[in-house]
């Protein structure tokens, strides 16, 4: 899971497993498969270096190198 912070303030975790999309307009908001959109603070380079740490600590890459 990883971390991310709604517009509010408030943290929640997040499957990056199950983002389908991230979209900037201008607000950085999530589109995941469930079909449901989480707006969040993050921008997407953050967001990436978030979810390509978190395939590292699960070992999910030792395939794809």
């Amino acid at each position: 899971m990883i971390e991310v912070t709604r517009l509010n303030g408030k943290k929640v975790w997040v499957n990056p497993h199950q983002i389908e999309s991230i979209e900037v307009n201008p607000d950085v908001t999530l589109i995941m498969l469930s079909g449901k959109a989480i707006i969040v603070k993050e921008q997407p380079d953050e967001l990436i270096k978030k979810i390509v740490e978190y395939r590292r600590q699960i070992g999910a890459f030792k395939n794809e190198e």
